[in-house]
């Protein structure tokens, strides 16, 4: 028989609060246009982009994480020395060690929080709130913060016609604590590995260090192989993550997807037959794919201009890179 003792967390988890940021620079598709053959009417119908923000040199990964996150704290009405835990899902922090999650946390004033760093394109925002529950429901933290953040211009190659026109960057933060109720549901997640050369780094790190390459890697992907999976696939698990929660699309009040592409979100939107009454989120006009950050900021957008209300029913997925995913349902902040 064990002799540990049970854990004492809450009964349950729920997003309390969230925060968002975006760089000063404004970025519209004439720019865009400067080094790819293509025209604004072709990006707009393809993917429904109309501009991105790009990072300037003081609005490091850290930097923009830490504004978010202040706004998230504040929103769910804590103070930083509550947070015991920090996660931060990123792909483009360039230090492989240590985790940025840690100069986040003591730049925040956490008290020493559990702070790490996790890699999973653009689930990851789904990864790490599905983590945080967990932490919160074990009785390991009572309060987590969860960002998402990216400077995915400096992953961009503005010569490749197929991705340059996607990509943003931006931060986006929520902060997770207990609840007496279900407000976070089951998530359903995994991964896809044989189709991981469909969304990838170009090379190594270590062929441009190695001069094997001249130019500095960057993301690129197969767009046709992404877009019939994204539609087909992810919307079977989207409909699973509704079933999981004991939903339906009927009880949806929002649908924040991950922000990649428009026609996407609206292939989805028709495949799992969402009824008029459902706000979509559709941050990705404005912003572009800044992958996982892209969720909680098309959230902190919807409820900043009231087009979604705290209290309210979002089916919430990410999925890219990998190829990952994870959907799940949760009351909005």
């Amino acid at each position: 028989m064990s002799k540990i003792k049970p854990s004492k967390g809450a009964p349950y988890a729920r997003i309390l609060g969230v925060g968002g940021y975006r760089p000063v620079r404004v970025v519209p598709n004439e720019v865009i246009l400067e080094t790819i053959d293509s025209s604004d009417e072709w990006i707009r119908s393809r993917s429904g982009i109309e501009t991105r923000h790009w990072a300037n040199d003081e609005e490091t990964v850290a930097a923009m994480s830490i504004e978010a996150s202040g706004k998230a704290i504040a929103d769910a009405g804590i103070s930083a020395e509550q947070i015991g835990g920090v996660i931060v899902s990123t792909v483009s922090h360039f230090k492989q060690t240590p985790a940025v999650a840690t100069e986040i946390a003591d730049k925040l004033g956490t008290e020493g929080a559990a702070a790490f760093d996790i890699s999973a394109g653009c689930a990851g925002f789904g990864y790490g709130l599905t983590l945080a529950k967990g932490m919160i429901v074990e009785g390991s933290a009572e309060y987590v913060l969860v960002i998402g953040v990216e400077r995915l211009s400096d992953l961009t190659d503005l010569e490749d016609r197929a991705t340059a026109f996607l990509f943003g960057d931006g931060a986006g933060a929520v902060v997770v604590g207990p609840s007496p109720e279900p407000a976070i549901g089951p998530t359903v997640w995994g991964s896809e590995g044989d189709k991981s050369e469909t969304i990838k780094q170009t090379v190594p790190w270590t062929d441009y260090r190695d001069g094997e390459v001249a130019k500095f890697p960057a993301i690129t992907q197969e767009g046709q192989a992404v877009f019939r999976w994204a539609v087909f696939e992810m919307a079977k698990v989207a409909q699973q993550a509704l079933d999981a929660a004991g939903i339906s699309s009927d009880d949806l009040d929002v649908f924040i997807p991950h922000q990649a592409n428009e026609r996407i979100i609206d292939s989805m939107v028709k495949t799992l037959k969402l009824p008029e009454h459902v706000t979509v989120a559709r941050d990705v006009r404005t912003t572009g794919n800044t992958s996982a950050a892209s969720i909680p900021l098309a959230m902190e957008r919807l409820l900043a201009t009231g087009e979604a209300k705290s209290g309210d029913t979002a089916l919430v997925i990410g999925f890219g890179a990998g190829l990952v995913y994870a959907a799940t349902v949760v009351t909005l902040p």
